[in-house]
């Protein structure tokens, strides 16, 4: 890792498939809307169950971006 300097963003993805849908979800939309984001780290996972089934994975995460000098 070079000298860099980033921000964090706190991010729960979620998906009806598995913890792994869940943190491309998040880092995809994030991606979308935020330049340079370089990583992510799960910081918590939790999910919805109904009747004794799994029905959705959440994923909460920190994603860091590169701050750019202007």
């Amino acid at each position: 890792m070079s000298d860099n300097v980033y921000r964090t963003i706190k991010v729960t993805g979620s998906s009806t498939e598995s913890v792994a849908e869940a943190i491309r979800k998040g880092v995809s939309a994030t991606a979308s809307s935020v330049e340079n984001v370089e990583w992510f780290e799960v910081t918590s996972i939790r999910g919805h169950v109904t009747d004794g089934s799994v029905e959705h994975f959440q994923v909460t995460m920190d994603i860091g971006h590169q701050v750019t000098e202007k």
